[in-house]
C-alpha cells in the first residue's frame, strides 16, 4: 500500500507552492535591488515571461477575490497555476 504522501504528490514542493502562492495576493510592484540582481542573470524571455506571469497571478487572486472565494481555497487554486508556469518557464527555448 502506498503511503498518504506519495499518492498525492511531493509534500515539500506543494508546500512551497503554496506559500508562494501567497506572495501574488498583494498588488504586485516592481522589484527590489536583490530581485532585480536575480532577474538580470536571466534572459531576456524568461525575464518578460516572468514579470507577465506575476501580474497575471495577482490578477487572478483579484478576481477570486472579487468572487468571494475563501483565501485558502483561492491560494491552492493560484499555487496549481504557479506550478504549471514554472514548468513553463523550465522548458522555455531561449
Amino acid at each position: 500500500m502506498e503511503d498518504a504522501d506519495e499518492a498525492t504528490g511531493n509534500i515539500h514542493a506543494r508546500r512551497l507552492l503554496v506559500e508562494a502562492a501567497w506572495h501574488h495576493r498583494m498588488d504586485y510592484r516592481n522589484p527590489g535591488a536583490t530581485m532585480r540582481a536575480r532577474w538580470n542573470l536571466a534572459s531576456p524571455a524568461a525575464r518578460a515571461r516572468g514579470h507577465a506571469g506575476n501580474h497575471r497571478l495577482h490578477q487572478r487572486w483579484q478576481s477570486f477575490t472579487a468572487r468571494g472565494k475563501r483565501p485558502v481555497i483561492a491560494n491552492v487554486a493560484i499555487a496549481r497555476e504557479l506550478a504549471g508556469w514554472c514548468w513553463s518557464l523550465a522548458v522555455l527555448d531561449d
